[in-house]
């Protein structure tokens, strides 16, 4: 549930004239969608509550041709629920109620077998418990899979050594890699200093995400930057999504890992410019190619 409004609010302000937009979204269901929506062929884990909203989203997923045969039901809890307040340079703050995104557990990732060991790629992220997360990584890297981490939202705690030893690329924003490493990530030098702390505990790609400075890849021992597009930004929400969403699916489709880059950048840059979570997100036909 979004509201745009002149300025994020400050504690005890309220702000009126705001404009209000109810949208479906969730970290892994924005994946999801970016990944079906640009081409892929993806199914979607997860868990919503036994009410309208979790009923739409079901029917919504379907719609966008996800494989939902592995999205559940909790009778016990309602459906996550996100509060958004976007500002007029499309900064937005976030709150969210989780509900049954945290009754995922590894019985579920257990129920999704099939699907992860026929999967050339599993993306995570950390809206559901992390010994969920933590299990379903270790099954993919299992079967082979290439286990991709967006850790958003930003952990409370420290990320496992084994956790990541079974990630093979991980996707932090700069709030995230501050979070999980100790270090800002604001420019290239601090970028490059916080990404060597997580190579070092195993982890091969590291991509850097920093919003309109572009973004910070490290693949093969070598650090690149790939500069954003240049549009007017008018929702950031489901960016991040977008990007990850694009970027398996151009890896899917045999890219390299800089190109799959270009690709989600070239998604991201596409969503920020409309209001709203899956709303915003685009597909294929609108990216053009990316890879001339």
């Amino acid at each position: 549930m979004v509201i745009k409004s002149a300025h994020l609010p400050k504690p005890g302000e309220t702000i009126l004239g705001g404009k209000f937009l109810m949208n479906s979204g969730g970290k892994g269901a924005n994946q999801a969608v970016a990944v079906a929506r640009l081409g892929g062929d993806v199914s979607f884990v997860c868990k919503v509550g036994d009410d309208m909203f979790g009923k739409e989203a079901i029917a919504k997923y379907s719609e966008d041709h996800i494989n939902v045969d592995h999205v559940s039901m909790s009778s016990e809890q309602p459906s996550g629920v996100a509060l958004i307040n976007i500002d007029q340079k499309g900064e937005n703050c976030i709150s969210v109620a989780s509900g049954a995104n945290y009754c995922l557990s590894e019985e579920d990732i257990n129920r999704a077998e099939p699907v992860i060991k026929n999967a050339s790629i599993v993306l995570l992220q950390l809206e559901v418990p992390i010994q969920t997360v933590a299990y379903a990584a270790r099954m993919a890297k299992r079967y082979g899979a290439l286990v991709v981490l967006n850790p958003a939202p930003a952990p409370k705690e420290a990320l496992s050594s084994e956790l990541l030893s079974n990630v093979d690329m991980i996707i932090p924003n700069s709030t995230e890699i501050e979070t999980i490493t100790g270090r800002c990530a604001t420019d290239s030098k601090s970028a490059q200093d916080a990404i060597g702390q997580i190579v070092s505990r195993g982890v091969k790609t590291v991509i850097v995400t920093l919003g309109s400075e572009g973004t910070i890849v490290f693949h093969d021992g070598e650090y690149k930057r790939v500069p954003a597009y240049h549009v007017e930004a008018i929702d950031t929400t489901a960016a991040g999504d977008t990007f990850c969403g694009g970027l398996c699916v151009a890896l899917a489709e045999g890219k390299t890992v800089f190109e799959a880059v270009q690709f989600g950048t070239k998604a991201a840059s596409i969503c920020v410019t409309r209001m709203g979570a899956q709303g915003s997100i685009p597909s294929r036909s609108e990216i053009g190619d990316v890879f001339v």
